[in-house]
Parts: structure tokens; C-alpha cells; sequence
């Protein structure tokens, strides 16, 4: 009987979270040949091929996508036990609040890291619009936000500079139609910088879809009846990013800002700090 070691399974999980192995190394605090001796011992110990090693970028292979179904269940029911058995009443609560658009890959790996450190604080993440978030901020209802803005208000710290990217479904042809269609949610703050560029551009646009449901949005983009827009690094993995050689305009380059409220400032909210900006800038 051959046994699966749950440290190589996270290391799997944690390569498809993140896209990659070199990100993924960053979130697990190893070396980047560490996880792919991880990822090797898997192959071995089972004898399969787990990656396409063929192209530039990682895919998984059948078996692959086969076993990291197993990895998730059996990673979380690893931490669930872990947790359960060694939990204690948490020592105090932080309020996190993300743009919803850039919680994936790395806040979940934020979060896990957080808590090996922090196990008794507990973190309630709040997923939003930057706008949304800011009003939260304002009015003490969060201790740390993240925002995705074209500028910097006083009191934050900018944690990454990141291009606005067209992004649509794969293969499809929806972003070279006239007028253009597009997909966006009311509070989106993307929104009103994509509209400007195209109409600066002279490009006709029609609003397909204005939603507050971003699984809407996904779903129209993904039939190939409307474009959308992403920060580069945290695209959907159903969508593609539109090489359209011109024929849309450029984006104004997004800001990711970080926003700490001034009476925390404790040691547990300084790690906080540490681990967001070490993701954000990680690419």
C-alpha cells in the first residue's frame, strides 16, 4: 500500500492555486526546486505524469487534474482535523476587507499563512468593490483593507503597480465587434477608466450587461458575448487575455493599495501587513 503524503498534496493544491510553481514556493515558504521535487515524488510514488510540462505555462495533465481533486479534500481534512483537535477561543478578531476581483490566488495563501503564525486570532475577510471597502474603512468597520485605484489617498502605502488587462472568452471574437460589448458590475471601479479609454479612442461600446452578480458576468464573458477586464495576475482561469494588437486601446496601470486603520498597529496586524505585501508584489 503506497501513502500519499499530505505535505506533497498541498504542494500540488497550492501550484494550481497560485498558477504556477514559483508562486507557489513563495506562498509555502519553500524554495521553488523544493515544490518541484514535491510535485516529483507524487509522479513517482504513483506513477503517473501529474503536469504538461510541453508549454510554457503549467497545465495539469487527466491524472493531474484527477488527483488534485483528491489533494483538496484531503489537505482540507487534514487542517480541519489539525484544528479541531488544537483550537482555542481566539485571542482577538482583525476585519480584512479585499476587492473581490483580487482575492484570488494569494489571499487564501495569506490567510493560511497568518494563522500557522497567529492560530488563536481570528480574521474575518470581507470581499467587496474598492468603493464599498473604503466606506467600510472609513466608518471602523475594518482594520486593514486592500483597494485597486489609478491613485494613492493619504494614509496608505501602494503595494504593487499591476497593467489592466482585456480579457475575454478563449478563442473568442466579441472584442473585435462594433460597437463593443462589455460586462461590468455598477460599483466596479475599472468601469469608468474603460469607458473613458474607448471613448477616447472613438470606439463605439454598448454596456451588455451591469450586474452586481459576478457570476453573470462571468458566464456572458465566457459565451463570447461581451469582453471584461482583469488585473494582470488575477485573470479567471476561464478567461483569455485579448491580444488584440491595438485594436483596443490601453488601460491605465491599477495601483494596489493598502489602507491600515491608525489604532491598529499591533504585532499581529504588522504580520498581516508583512504577508499581504509580500503577495502582492509577488508575481
Amino acid at each position: 500500500m503506497r501513502n500519499l503524503d499530505i505535505a506533497t498534496l498541498r504542494a500540488l493544491v497550492a501550484v494550481a492555486d497560485a498558477g504556477g510553481v514559483t508562486r507557489a514556493a513563495g506562498f509555502l515558504n519553500l524554495t521553488q526546486s523544493a515544490v518541484s521535487m514535491q510535485l516529483k515524488r507524487l509522479e513517482e510514488l504513483l506513477d503517473v505524469q501529474l503536469l504538461d510540462r510541453s508549454g510554457r505555462g503549467i497545465a495539469f495533465t487527466a491524472s493531474g487534474d484527477h488527483l488534485l481533486s483528491y489533494a483538496r479534500r484531503m489537505v482540507a481534512m487534514n487542517d480541519e482535523a489539525v484544528l479541531r483537535l488544537t483550537a482555542q477561543e481566539p485571542e482577538g478578531t482583525l476585519r480584512l476587507g479585499v476587492p473581490h476581483d483580487i482575492v484570488y490566488p494569494a489571499i487564501p495563501q495569506v490567510l493560511k499563512q497568518f494563522n500557522a503564525v497567529f492560530p488563536s486570532i481570528r480574521i474575518l475577510l470581507e470581499a467587496s468593490h474598492t468603493r464599498t471597502l473604503k466606506s467600510m474603512f472609513a466608518k471602523g468597520e475594518c482594520d486593514v483593507i486592500l483597494t485597486t485605484e489609478t491613485t494613492l489617498e493619504a494614509g496608505g502605502v501602494t503595494l504593487a503597480e499591476r497593467p489592466l488587462h482585456w480579457i475575454g472568452a478563449a478563442g473568442g471574437a466579441a472584442w473585435r465587434q462594433r460597437p463593443l460589448s462589455i460586462a461590468y458590475g455598477r460599483l466596479c471601479t475599472f468601469r469608468p477608466h474603460v469607458v473613458a479609454a474607448l471613448d477616447e479612442a472613438g470606439i463605439q461600446w454598448q454596456m451588455l450587461l451591469e450586474t452586481d452578480n459576478d457570476s453573470a458576468i462571468h458566464a456572458t464573458v465566457s459565451a463570447d458575448l461581451a469582453v471584461h477586464t482583469a488585473i494582470e495576475g488575477t485573470e479567471p482561469q476561464q478567461f483569455a487575455r485579448i491580444k488584440h494588437d491595438g485594436a483596443l486601446p490601453e488601460l491605465p496601470v491599477q495601483l494596489i493599495n493598502l489602507y491600515q486603520a491608525d489604532g491598529k498597529r499591533s504585532e499581529p496586524v504588522s504580520k498581516l501587513v508583512e504577508l499581504l505585501g509580500k503577495s502582492m508584489r509577488a508575481k
